[in-house]
């Protein structure tokens, strides 16, 4: 009988450990339906660097992901979607740019934020941007002595 009772124990637990993860799991995927963040939208002439999951950040901190890139087949610019923290509220006069962290790092998405009183709503279009630079490109031109 005792071996009937620890089994039930230990199925208790592994059931216990099992909704737990799953709780855990519905939390960091965000199925519960209520968005942390919200889309802003930007398109770029050159996304070097930068994929889904690259941070964006303000100030340096980071306030959100890029969370999609598109190939618009009739401009062949590089269509944006990052998703910014609630609660960051993003002046409508702002840039958005691509960043490198210096001459080894990665890139990531900076806001560059403006002085404007009235804010994006989720889903709107930030116009002012700046494409990656290629550190490969600018070096060329350097060794070259090209000024283009």
């Amino acid at each position: 009988m005792s071996e009937n009772t620890t089994e039930v124990v230990v199925g208790a637990g592994v059931l216990a450990a099992a909704i737990g993860f799953a709780v855990y799991a519905a939390q960091v995927a965000d199925l519960s339906g209520t968005s942390r963040t919200y889309p802003l939208e930007a398109s770029f002439r050159s996304l070097e660097g930068v994929s889904v999951g690259t941070d964006v950040r303000l100030a340096g901190v980071r306030v959100g992901t890029v969370a999609a890139v598109d190939l618009n087949p009739e401009t062949y610019r590089a269509d944006t979607t990052v998703a910014v923290q609630r609660g960051i509220e993003v002046p409508d006069d702002s840039a958005i740019v691509i960043s490198s962290e210096g001459l080894l790092g990665g890139n990531f998405v900076e806001i560059v934020p403006g002085g404007s009183p009235f804010y994006f709503e989720p889903g709107d279009t930030i116009t002012d941007t700046q494409g990656a630079v290629s550190l490969v490109s600018l070096l060329l031109k350097f060794v070259s002595g090209s000024s283009e």
